[in-house]
């Protein structure tokens, strides 16, 4: 199979053509957001290691192998977050990750006999829906929770979150960067208000982030930023999709200040039942490295093609409201809104003209707003009419010169 498919002899550039259909058809790429190509390395170390069939929970050759394969992956991806191997916890995407973080702190603290109904959650209003709808499970379950609203620019302040702050409080979650409007929060700003909280008021309170795309262009060291938990996606990181990690910090492991949440075995320190795939953790882990070797380079590259765009933008369509806060955002991300359109429409037009974007996060494609652009104010038309550009390794200046080429007629094929 990996002979057929050539892998091998395909460039970096060739292979994205060849993952989205790009050769001969001049078509653009602009969805990063909801998910990135799979770099060849990536592709080449998940075949390599499919190879290596044994069960990584047995005991002879061939399982030590995959074992031994899966802990040279954790050892490689904590690496990348400067944390201890041990406290890498795979599981099979972004979704559970955040679900294991969120829920099994509430499992935990219900098997030690503590009363939810006694117990304070903070999230911030513009979380991704797997967060947000593990705070409503949170709050089904007796939790009291408390939803943080950003700034006008998308920020949630270290004001608004020690207000939110009390004794009672078990867990904060704030997202790293918004996977819609691409905001960078303070984590460091934020971590320190949560523990000068903690020592005041000698409590504990569990820092959990929904990290995203974020390690794409931020340095993830999880010490520095002063998080207890913290969720990425190989599907978000070039790497192969049905494969994620949380970190678990052992201030958090090692006191049992979460649960699993998938039962059976007692895989990845007991934290998450299963057999593991070392040949998506091998994949996930290249991808990983490959990354962040680039993240400066394609950090400065990304971000001057997004700021050239957003600038032709205000130019070519003055009724365009940026969403998006270009002095604190990630690199990659465009989130506009436009006046009197139908905003999936005019992602139909754009598809059929060969370029690819979406209105909002793709779990939410379909609802008739962005609760995220929502929170940042305004009319009911600027979170109901959104659309998302976000680049990646493939984009280039003539991609971008394409879009702002179709995208005036393609606004007035959609007004409504």
């Amino acid at each position: 199979w990996r002979e057929s498919m050539q892998f091998n002899d395909l460039s970096q550039l060739e292979y994205n053509a060849f993952m989205w259909g790009f050769f001969g058809n001049g078509s653009v790429y602009l969805d990063h957001a909801s998910a990135t190509p799979v770099l060849p390395d990536a592709v080449r170390a998940v075949a390599d290691t499919m190879e290596i069939f044994g069960n990584p929970g047995a005991t002879h050759s061939e399982a030590v192998r995959a074992k031994q394969s899966l802990q040279a992956s954790r050892e490689k991806i904590a690496s990348e977050l400067a944390c201890k191997a041990r406290e890498i916890i795979f599981t099979s995407g972004l979704t559970e990750a955040n679900n294991l973080a969120i829920l099994g702190r509430a499992r935990a603290l219900a098997m030690d006999g503590k009363d939810l109904l006694k117990t304070h959650w903070i999230v911030s209003a513009i979380e991704h829906d797997s967060v947000l709808e593990a705070f409503s499970e949170v709050e089904r379950m007796g939790g009291k929770v408390t939803h943080i609203d950003p700034n006008e620019k998308g920020i949630i302040s270290t004001e608004a979150l020690s207000r939110a702050l009390r004794p009672e409080t078990v867990m904060v979650s704030i997202g790293w960067a918004n996977n819609e409007i691409g905001v960078v929060q303070p984590m460091k700003a934020l971590a320190a208000a949560i523990h000068e909280y903690e020592k005041k008021n000698k409590t504990t309170i569990i820092f959990h982030t929904d990290a995203g795309q974020a390690p794409l262009y931020i340095f993830p060291h999880v010490h520095t930023i002063g998080v207890d938990l913290c969720a990425l996606s190989s599907g978000k990181l070039y790497g192969p999709r049905g494969v994620a990690a949380l970190y678990v910090s052992n201030r958090v492991a090692d006191a049992h200040r979460i649960a699993a949440t998938v039962i059976g075995g007692g895989q990845e320190r007991g934290l998450r039942a299963g057999t593991e795939d070392p040949a998506l953790a091998a994949g996930f882990a290249v991808a990983f490295e490959i990354i962040s070797k680039e993240r400066e380079e394609e950090l400065r590259r990304l971000k001057e093609l997004r700021d050239d765009f957003a600038e032709n933008i205000r130019e070519k369509i003055p009724d365009a409201i940026m969403n998006t806060n270009l002095d604190h955002a990630l690199p990659h991300m465009l989130n506009i809104s436009l006046p009197n359109i139908n905003a999936e429409f005019l992602t139909l037009v754009l598809d059929r003209a060969g370029i690819a974007i979406s209105t909002k996060s793709a779990c939410n494609e379909g609802e008739k707003a962005s609760h995220v652009v929502r929170a940042l104010g305004g009319d009911a038309w600027r979170a109901e009419n959104t659309l998302r550009f976000s680049l990646g390794k493939s984009t280039n200046e003539s991609d971008l010169s394409k879009v702002l080429e179709v995208l005036p007629e393609a606004i007035r094929k959609s007004i409504v």
